[in-house]
């Protein structure tokens, strides 16, 4: 039997790790010494190096799978190899496959042997646009993280997130209940909840007090930290896994890419930590 995501996330938040970073790895941003390579080469060779820089503080990485896709084949390969780089070099670590995917009962189960057998990921993000009926194929996997939107990091979250439903509930509110009481009988979901909406951020953790939260929108999209950690964090001081991307991997545009965005997971790391030690 595989080893459970969430039984994996929590032996890396017993070590006090919080911190995820995103391997949005764009081919056209890397260092000029990295793009020498093919397109697959140089992906994996530039993951590699910053995965090597930043594990010491990492409790997931998380590839967005459109960074790899939009480079066809050779792309889908170097995500391949950095998810069995991952699985080899650093078991105990968890993969998110960030492809935020969703659609009719039989097409899941595509996708949930995409995940695991084709990418070798730990969880993946979903929408929850068709329902609990429709996401079977990812739920009943209980060693499977399910990862479902629910208040995203985005200036344009407002528009559908936040509609009220009758009776006054927001939509954001009743995905988070949904999750929390009607599909978790797994006990393998999680929530996305974006660093910039740190109000629904914590009106969410008290309708879902035992979830994980993955929360995007610290780093570039300039969430406050200090209200993230303090409005995400579980009654247990865990539940959260920030996530940041571009503010690590692109740190540096230069030779000492690695060196670089090894500083600024350590410096994210321990200013989480801080934020968690002082309340």
């Amino acid at each position: 039997m595989p080893v459970a995501f969430n039984e994996l996330l929590r032996k890396q938040w017993e070590k006090q790790r919080f911190l995820c970073v995103g391997l949005d790895t764009d081919y056209a941003k890397l260092p000029e010494g990295i793009r020498a390579d093919a397109v697959s080469d140089a992906i994996f060779e530039f993951n590699r190096l910053i995965i090597e820089a930043t594990a010491d503080f990492c409790c997931a990485y998380k590839p967005n799978i459109a960074f790899y896709e939009g480079y066809g084949l050779e792309g889908l390969d170097a995500l391949i190899r950095t998810n069995r780089y991952l699985r080899e070099h650093y078991p105990d670590i968890p993969i998110i496959l960030d492809a935020k995917r969703a659609d009719i009962g039989s097409t899941n189960r595509g996708y949930v042997q995409m995940v695991e057998d084709v990418f070798s990921a730990h969880a993946i993000t979903v929408h929850p646009y068709l329902g609990r009926e429709a996401l079977l194929p990812f739920l009943e996997r209980s060693h499977l993280g399910v990862i479902v939107l629910c208040h995203t990091s985005n200036p344009g979250a407002a528009e559908f997130q936040e509609l009220t439903l009758v009776g006054g509930e927001p939509l954001y509110r009743r995905v988070a209940e949904a999750v929390c009481r009607e599909w978790n009988t797994q006990g393998n979901c999680g929530l996305v909840l974006g660093a910039t909406y740190p109000r629904q951020l914590a009106e969410v953790r008290q309708v879902a007090p035992d979830l994980p939260f993955l929360i995007p929108g610290v780093g570039a999209q300039g969430g406050d930290l200090e209200q993230t950690v303090k409005n995400g964090r579980d009654a247990n001081g865990a539940g959260i896994i920030i996530n940041a991307s571009r503010s690590i991997i692109y740190a540096s545009s230069g030779a000492d890419f690695a060196e670089v965005a090894r500083n600024e997971a350590k410096k994210l790391d321990q200013a989480i930590k801080a934020v968690m030690s002082s309340n």
